[in-house]
């Protein structure tokens, strides 16, 4: 029979904030941590601003040797904090000694480490100096160097690799990695996604003209999911990891329990019936999310809240449209729905780990979180008015939140993600 899978830890750095106990803070302030970049301007961007965590180089310092921090891209730094909060926060301990074999990584990245290939790879490899770029180059800009990385430093014997799916390669990971603890090849999973900040990374969005370029001297203001004001949307970096255990096992060792994942599913609308390589099929959006609450077992009507993708774009309204479909209901009835993207932006890779790990900590704290720069909704999104989260409140009745996560190729992931009980 299939497992049940519970998360039992998370780790977050994120624009906003960094650790768990800050984002919480965060998420229910309505902090953004979108920032204007001074290097963008010099750049010569359209957009100038964007989500990168504050203080990131001091917490390195404290978690690695000045030997290590030389061989440790940003992204790669990212992903290893959130992966270590995240395990002493399920309450587990290294062991320096033995192999894990129960325990296993799948951590992914957008786009990879953009800023330590054009920094260092591109330009001494062009100047005929490959030979000096040293013997740990390769695993600072290979995907699985995040997940390779980790496993060293927890020791894991189980399933180690690193997916890339774009927009949804965070939740997509979740997905993949509650997948194995289900079928009983894994006890116990680290799972997420990180993406590090870099103008090549965000380049190429720039070029193709869905940045925010119209709130460069508002940074604050700039991220704008469900807005009729938004104007596209604003680049962002960090990373999101969760502890995933099955439930005997977290059962067994008496391990914290902030969430019980009941619904998964991944496809792709293969670029038919209106989808394409940067716009999702509606079809296929709308049976991702149909058939994670099929998985989960329940009906559409038990979905208390939703953690969308919106991402500050031409794609708010439709993305609205698509739940009202899939869940057959309309604004009289639809469920409350937020954009943490309106906080730290669109953090790519991580984003959809990120956005999983605020709808974990809603559903055990019992609140919704805001989503800030929408006062002024999209036509289209109006009807839906009342249920568009637009100030913190309590709601300790929440039981079900719906997180999903679209992107680039036409894919899309979607987790129903259910409070703990026993």
């Amino acid at each position: 029979m299939s497992k049940r899978v519970v998360i039992t830890g998370l780790g977050v750095i994120s624009p906003n904030a960094n650790g768990i106990s800050n984002f919480e803070e965060a998420l229910k302030t309505g902090l953004s941590g979108i920032r204007f970049i001074p290097r963008l301007e010099e750049l010569n961007f359209s957009c100038r601003i964007g989500g990168i965590p504050k203080d990131f180089d001091t917490i390195l310092q404290t978690f690695f040797s000045s030997k290590e921090l030389m061989n440790t891209s940003l992204n790669i730094g990212y992903a290893c904090v959130a992966a270590m909060e995240a395990w002493q926060n399920a309450g587990l301990s290294i062991n320096e000694d033995e192999t894990d074999w129960d325990t296993g990584a799948i951590i992914g990245c957008g786009v990879g480490d953009m800023e330590t290939i054009a920094e260092r790879v591109v330009p001494m490899v062009n100047a005929g100096k490959a030979r000096r770029m040293g013997s740990r180059i390769v695993e600072q800009v290979m995907n699985s160097g995040i997940s390779a990385r980790i496993a060293g430093i927890f020791g894991l014997g189980n399933q180690v690799t690193s997916n890339s799916s774009a927009c949804s390669t965070g939740t997509e990971a979740i997905i993949d990695a509650t997948q194995r603890i289900r079928s009983g090849l894994a006890k116990r999973m680290l799972a997420g996604g990180s993406e590090g900040a870099s103008p090549y990374t965000w380049g190429g969005f720039d070029s193709m003209r869905v940045l925010s370029s119209k709130f460069n001297h508002t940074p604050e203001n700039g991220s704008r999911p469900m807005s009729a004001s938004a104007c596209g949307f604003v680049p962002g970096s960090g990373a999101g990891v969760i502890v995933l255990e099955d439930l005997e096992t977290a059962l067994e060792r008496q391990a914290p329990i902030w969430a019980e994942i009941i619904g998964i599913h991944v496809n792709c609308g293969g670029h038919r019936n209106g989808g394409s390589m940067t716009a999702p099929s509606p079809s296929g959006v709308q049976r991702c999310i149909q058939s994670a609450i099929h998985d989960a077992n329940i009906s559409s009507h038990e979905i208390d809240a939703i953690n969308g993708h919106l991402t500050a774009t031409f794609a708010d309204p439709y993305e609205i449209t698509n739940w009202s479909e899939a869940l057959s209901r309309g604004p009289s009835d639809f469920p409350f729905i937020n954009s943490t993207k309106s906080m730290i932006g669109h953090c790519l890779g991580a984003a959809g780990a990120i956005e999983t790990i605020a709808a974990v900590i809603e559903i055990n704290k019992g609140f919704l979180h805001p989503s800030i720069n929408c006062e002024d909704l999209h036509s289209d999104i109006t009807p839906f008015s009342k249920s568009i989260v637009q100030s913190c409140f309590i709601y300790p009745e929440l039981n079900i939140i719906a997180k999903a996560s679209f992107g680039f190729g036409d894919v899309n992931s979607c987790l129903i993600l259910k409070k703990w009980q026993r």
